[in-house]
């Protein structure tokens, strides 16, 4: 089974297309900060959130369910696709239901690979696959480069590591991240 979580608008074809609001008129009315969810343990290969996890667990404890609810309707070696605005861009910044900073650092916090790695370093991050008992591997990372830059880098004009050091001076260059994640189990 597939699934696509906070369609919106955005249906998919093969998917079940799961939105809290009937409105959008989904397969499936489903609240994903409620718990649990409606899937059983160990079905799902394909999960897409297109501009929609973002919107979810404004609090710690309702992120952390669903963290967990992920994890726990994920068969092994599922895909777990993430569209999100870069936190760091306007369009993220500027939509008041916009509730969590989805980043490539967030979602590393939740690879037992990685948070023991830290623990051997010594390191601070949290380990929050381990304490939250999720496990979920970054496969992939993209951005797509909000207007000038992108036009700037497939001209040549800039390289990859000059947008890199841009990203870390200002606002606006990334206007989406995209992320592949793989559930470890």
């Amino acid at each position: 089974m597939k699934l696509n979580l906070g369609c919106g608008h955005r249906k998919l074809a093969g998917y079940v297309n799961v939105d809290q609001a009937p409105e959008c008129a989904p397969d499936l009315v489903c609240d994903l900060e409620q718990f649990p969810w409606p899937w059983p343990t160990d079905s799902i290969e394909t999960v897409t959130f297109c501009h929609s996890l973002e919107h979810l667990g404004a609090e710690v404890r309702v992120f952390k369910g669903i963290m967990q609810e992920l994890y726990r309707v994920c068969r092994p070696g599922a895909t777990i696709a993430i569209q999100v605005p870069h936190p760091r861009h306007d369009d993220f910044i500027n939509d008041p239901t916009h509730v969590r900073a989805i980043t490539v650092g967030t979602m590393s916090l939740f690879s037992k690979k990685a948070n023991e790695e830290w623990r051997t370093l010594g390191a601070a991050n949290t380990p929050l696959g381990v304490h939250w008992n999720v496990d979920f591997e970054i496969q992939r990372v993209e951005m797509g480069l909000a207007e000038p830059y992108h036009s700037r880098m497939a001209s040549g004009e800039l390289t990859q590591e000059q947008v890199f050091e841009l990203v870390q001076q200002r606002n606006n260059v990334v206007k989406e991240l995209r992320l592949l994640l793989v559930a470890v189990k």
